[in-house]
């Protein structure tokens, strides 16, 4: 079986209602959490480690809604965002191999902030690589991303970590 390389919109909006990787398995967050707008490229070989990557863009306009309250009158995509977008997209990959159950952002090493996406930046891109992944009784990815804005990084997370649960009761 080939695996689709790439998803539109509609596909992550899709998958954000659950209809992509089927009941109870890896959902993107609707909007306005859902931190994607399309997935140019996923691979689960190549990338730095050899065990896959993925790069996702997010199209930005003055509109969004972040930069109203974050801050006003000094609009600024808040960091986090970034950062759960990265998760977002760790927990995709999960649910594109196949793995069941319901991801979980599960932590990460160290992040760094060294720019901004303002109301004036055209397009940001995140890009993950994935440095390994478990099957089996636990289900889980770890990667690093980086994010860049009109292409220039300016955040990078180590060790991004998600898993996919078959129960959440006990988490």
């Amino acid at each position: 079986m080939t695996l689709q390389n790439a998803f539109t919109r509609e596909d992550l909006l899709r998958c954000s209602r659950g209809e992509l990787f089927g009941p109870g398995n890896a959902q993107l967050p609707a909007p306005n959490m859902l931190m994607v707008d399309r997935i140019t490229h996923i691979s689960a070989e190549g990338g730095t480690y050899g065990k896959g990557e993925l790069t996702a863009e997010l199209d930005i306009t003055p509109d969004l809604w972040f930069f109203a309250c974050h801050f006003e009158g000094d609009p600024v995509m808040p960091g986090c965002l970034g950062l759960d977008a990265m998760w977002q997209l760790v927990g995709f990959f999960l649910g594109w191999q196949g793995l069941p159950g319901r991801g979980r952002a599960l932590g990460s090493g160290e992040v760094k902030f060294t720019g901004q996406v303002l109301p004036t930046a055209k397009l940001v891109t995140y890009n993950i690589q994935i440095k390994r992944v478990l099957k089996g009784k636990l289900n889980l990815a770890i990667a690093d991303g980086s994010v860049s804005v009109d292409g220039r990084q300016i955040y990078t997370a180590e060790g991004l970590r998600v898993g996919v649960f078959t129960s959440t009761d006990n988490f």
